[in-house]
């Protein structure tokens, strides 16, 4: 055997040494046969009459086989960077022949035996484990070899060979102790993670995913680290491969629980990765979380990874991070308040001492600035950021002033002081013209300008504001259409108006035209033009339905969004039917409403209208109830309850007078509520507060939209 004959075992190692300490080396150099210059390199080839000579020195010396002289020649070779050298050694061992006594070999020697008693012969004929390992290195070198020189493809079927023939002799998976004793594992071990990256690197990534699910198959004794980069690797593969690879056939994933597609696959890996590390088996690797974070987000699990992302040991990640990765999580959910609450932790006492989190006190004014209630928590993140960003990140500081105008805005429209409120409007106006004077390229600062300007009822400019934003997103996006719509019906100038929604239904996209349908029906109700109202809206409704039967199921928020949509055109038509005095139309439509499972004020709000236009008060006053019971703040329910009380009589004339004033605290453009407040003025006598209220009605009417800008 090799080892008895150089006298200690062979080291398999990677990088060249300067100068190899083996007795076969020192053998080999001794006999005169290695070419050396001054510093110690090889100065040319080995001819194949070197070949030769060397081989039959080798025999003598080390009594080695051919196939052995070969191995060890070509390791030498392989060591000193001469590849074309080692290749040309290797190619004469004939592996094709050998493999069936290596596989015999090594299923006979790892097969589990009683002690040999006295007398009994030792397997005759069967090559030691020794020298399979020597073999099977050479077959590796001789795909590090062919790596070395380009030919890639061929490195990876030699090294597809070693997989074959220990696979072979051990169909069940690696024996323990083997490596004990030789090399052979630590052979096998190299080629089975070597062989889908080489595959990898020539772009045929099915057969690297089979390469990785052959390695993961069997009990082949990687250590747990080693396995869990084969098993990160196999699930990067299926998660950016661009492809969807056929299914794994490993036993163990079968059943109902087994992964369907790529991803799925990938997420079982990296769900055992997790909890590997979980439970300090394997130590932590970021590139876990990241792909898990991909597979998660593409499938929607958002929750589930904030769960993932909770079960992280303590001081993976540090507090400000934590909160911010689950606040990223949350709100992808749609639990904004739970995202809200964490990011207050960031900005909270226990952090005042650390350098400012900006990521996370900029997603903290970006959610605040969707809820108005969150508007004044809203306007103390985007403080923060400006504190932190002045003068260091001009972006940044855009964006922390565009979310502040926001928030500024959405704070004036639900307090209830009319100082803050001309402050807050103030404040707006100042902070959205600043993130527009910082970041001119940002369309969406442009379209808030506009779209409070319009709330302020500066038309003009709103109108200006509305254009330059189109004129950023050459037209394709469908809310600068709306708001322009909008603007100009606030201007009275409804057949323009209606003119741009045609315009806009031409330039975007199917499910964008939905909500513009509704806008241009709106505008015909405007325009006193019910026949072609309802053309419009049965047109929508059409296109409503074969949406909603397009809608793959996993596109869940679409569909409550379309649905939505669908029980608002149902009840505009039973508004148009009321004022027709159809009143089983009327009623049709709200049922239909009702069937779509949207149930909200605005429901009951429109049953209430039917029954005040009927003369049943009553019945009005209390759909008016249940609307206000569901949103109490309901303005069109307050306004509209109000109207019946002083159709009831002067009795109800102080509590009408409250809920008018309560109305105008919640939205004081809301001309109708003026107009009422009017009403009663009058009926008390009070004839100069009625044409007040009647001058401000009037006023707010002539720049009213067809439909409210938010």
């Amino acid at each position: 055997m090799l080892c008895a004959c150089s006298g200690e075992q062979f080291k398999f190692e990677e990088p060249a040494p300067q100068s190899p300490e083996s007795l076969a080396t020192r053998d080999f150099s001794a006999s005169g046969l290695s070419s050396r210059n001054g510093t110690g390199g090889w100065e040319s080839k080995l001819e194949d009459a070197q070949v030769d000579e060397v081989e039959s020195t080798l025999k003598e010396a080390l009594s080695l086989n051919y196939e052995e002289a070969r191995a060890l020649l070509g390791r030498l070779e392989y060591q000193r960077g001469n590849f074309d050298a080692a290749l040309q050694v290797f190619q004469g061992i004939d592996i094709k022949t050998l493999s069936p006594r290596m596989s015999k070999a090594i299923a006979e020697r790892t097969r589990p035996r009683k002690p040999r008693q006295k007398g009994e012969s030792s397997l005759v004929g069967v090559m030691s484990l020794h020298s399979v390992s020597l073999l099977l290195e050479a077959v590796l070198l001789k795909a590090k070899s062919l790596l070395e020189l380009g030919r890639i493809k061929d490195a990876a079927r030699e090294c597809k060979v070693i997989l074959d023939v220990v696979e072979s002799a051990l169909p069940n998976g690696m024996p323990e102790g083997i490596g004990e004793d030789c090399k052979l594992q630590e052979m096998f071990h190299k080629a089975l993670e070597l062989l889908p990256k080489l595959w990898m690197q020539v772009g045929c990534l099915d057969e690297a995913i089979t390469g990785y699910r052959r390695a993961l198959s069997k009990q082949w004794n990687l250590d747990p680290q080693r396995l869990a980069i084969v098993q990160k690797d196999l699930a990067a593969t299926l998660l950016y491969g661009g492809f969807e690879a056929s299914l794994s056939p490993c036993p163990q994933l079968q059943g109902q629980t087994a992964p369907k597609n790529n991803t799925e696959e990938a997420l079982l890996l990296l769900f055992i990765l997790m909890r590997k590390v979980l439970h300090g088996e394997i130590s932590w690797d970021p590139e876990f979380m990241d792909h898990l974070t991909f597979a998660l987000t593409i499938c929607g699990e958002y929750e589930c990874l904030a769960d993932h992302v909770e079960q992280v040991l303590p001081g993976t990640y540090n507090r400000a991070e934590r909160w911010y990765f689950l606040a990223l999580c949350y709100s992808a959910a749609g639990q904004n308040q739970t995202a809200i609450e964490l990011l207050k932790k960031v900005s909270g006492c226990s952090e005042a001492k650390h350098k400012p989190h900006l990521s996370s006190l900029m997603l903290g004014a970006k959610l605040c600035s969707k809820d108005p209630k969150e508007a004044r928590e809203g306007i103390t993140f985007a403080c923060k950021v400006i504190d932190a960003a002045i003068n260091q990140n001009e972006h940044l500081l855009g964006q922390a002033r565009k979310f502040l105008g926001i928030c500024y805005g959405n704070a004036a429209r639900i307090c209830s002081s009319d100082t803050e409120r001309l402050f807050f409007q103030r404040e707006s106006l100042n902070s959205l013209n600043h993130a527009a004077h910082i970041d001119k390229e940002d369309p969406e600062v442009m379209l808030n300008l506009g779209l409070e300007n319009a709330f302020q009822r500066n038309l003009v400019s709103a109108f200006d504001n509305a254009i330059s934003y189109s004129n950023m997103l050459s037209g394709s996006c469908a809310k600068g259409w709306k708001l322009l719509a909008l603007i100009v019906s606030a201007q009275q100038r409804l057949q323009d108006a209606e003119s741009i929604v045609d315009l806009a239904l031409d330039e975007t996209e199917r499910i964008e035209q939905l909500e513009l349908l509704r806008l241009k029906a709106i505008l015909q109700i405007a325009q006193e033009q019910p026949k072609q109202a309802i053309e419009t809206y049965r047109i929508l409704l059409a296109l409503v339905q074969s949406q909603t039967e397009l809608q793959a199921p996993n596109s869940s928020e679409e569909v409550v969004s379309i649905r939505k949509l669908e029980g608002e055109a149902w009840l505009d038509l039973a508004r148009i039917y009321s004022d027709l005095e159809t009143w089983p139309d009327a009623d049709i439509c709200i049922d239909k409403t009702k069937a779509t499972k949207i149930f909200n004020s605005r429901v009951w709000h429109t049953k209430g209208t039917s029954f005040e236009a009927q003369e049943q008060y009553k019945e009005a006053l209390v759909a008016f109830s249940v609307s206000l019971s569901i949103e109490p703040d309901y303005v069109p329910s307050i306004v509209s309850s109000a109207g019946v009380l002083i159709k009831l009589g002067r009795q109800n004339l102080p509590i009408a007078r409250s809920l008018l004033m309560t109305a105008l605290r919640l939205e004081p453009t809301n001309h109708y509520a003026w107009f009422l407040l009017g009403v009663l003025s009058k009926s008390e006598g009070l004839k100069q507060a009625a044409a007040d209220y009647f001058q401000a009605a009037h006023e707010l009417k002539l720049s009213a939209p067809v439909q409210d800008f938010a």
